[in-house]
């Protein structure tokens, strides 16, 4: 009598099991998160006042006093809104303005959060995904930046032309966020139509405007006079904390974008005395009127497309 038995390749059969169910625990996962990012986006959807605005502006360190130009104004704090990152850095005052200015329709981000505060690349993306479901098409970022060029000088305003990105992290990492493209081509991520446009407005305005590339690094303590020499290296003009983050994650919603920096102050080795925030807030404030001017005008321009 013959016993007959089943010998299995557990060697190979455990192995394979435990790829499958970790591509299905991973595939669950990547549906939730997914799903939860529309929802959390509905939900702070939910809170914002009708508005027909076409055109959003974040205001970076120091300039939020913009939005007081505004018509008709609703401000929505930032806490009030669901899953909404709240600013915690002086000169940041985390509102949301709704209203309108010289007409155009426009909703204004008085202050942004940073990498540096702890916020995860998802939540500094989250605003603008929220703007882009609220039919927001055209962004326009400004922020304080320390200038590398020697051209450049504090109280410049700079047209940001391309950037640098040296956070070495990317918004776009993790599962795919709704039908945006998964690989987006960035060589035209600053908006040829919204650049000539800023230009055209500065002119307008009388305003000089300078043009160059962006870098950005985390945060939250400057650059050393090494790091400024390489980022100069690389063909750096100024360097911030901020904005480049919030431009790809635009980018990959398909929105137009320009970003003007406000140079503040000299880097790191460039800058006869030591770099602290005061004197960003400060110079910043000073070119309050001019940005603000160049901003209106730039509005009224991508508003005149419609």
């Amino acid at each position: 009598m013959y016993v007959w038995s089943l010998a299995l390749p557990t060697d190979r059969i455990f192995p394979a099991l435990r790829k499958i169910i970790l591509y299905l625990v991973l595939s669950r996962l990547t549906f939730l998160i997914i799903m939860s990012d529309k929802d959390e986006i509905q939900r702070a959807l939910a809170v914002f006042p009708p508005s027909s605005a076409r055109t959003a502006v974040i205001l970076g360190s120091g300039l939020g006093r913009f939005a007081d130009r505004l018509n008709g104004a609703t401000k929505l704090e930032a806490g009030s809104v669901p899953h909404w990152p709240v600013p915690a850095v002086e000169g940041h005052a985390g509102e949301i303005v709704f209203g309108s200015l010289s007409g155009a329709p426009l909703i204004v981000l008085e202050g942004r959060v940073h990498f540096y505060e702890g916020h995860s690349m998802r939540s500094l993306a989250f605003p603008i995904r929220v703007l882009a479901a609220a039919g927001i098409k055209n962004l326009i970022l400004t922020n304080a930046a320390g200038g590398i060029n020697p051209d450049l000088r504090a109280g410049d305003i700079m047209l940001v032309t391309d950037h640098l990105n040296l956070m070495f992290t990317n918004p776009l990492i993790g599962p795919p966020f709704g039908t945006g493209e998964r690989f987006p081509d960035m060589s035209q991520c600053y908006h040829p139509v919204l650049q000539q446009k800023a230009r055209e407005a500065a002119a307008a305005r009388g305003i000089e405007l300078k043009e160059g590339v962006l870098a950005v690094t985390t945060g939250p303590c400057y650059e050393t006079s090494a790091e400024v020499k390489m980022i100069r290296i690389l063909g750096g003009d100024a360097v911030c904390m901020s904005t480049v983050p919030e431009v790809v994650t635009a980018v990959q919603l398909d929105l137009r974008t320009a970003a003007l920096s406000c140079i503040t102050n000299a880097a790191t080795g460039i800058s006869p005395g030591p770099l602290n925030h005061a004197e960003v807030k400060k110079t910043a404030g000073e070119m309050e009127r001019r940005l603000g001017g160049l901003l209106e005008e730039l509005i009224i321009k991508i508003d005149s497309e419609s």
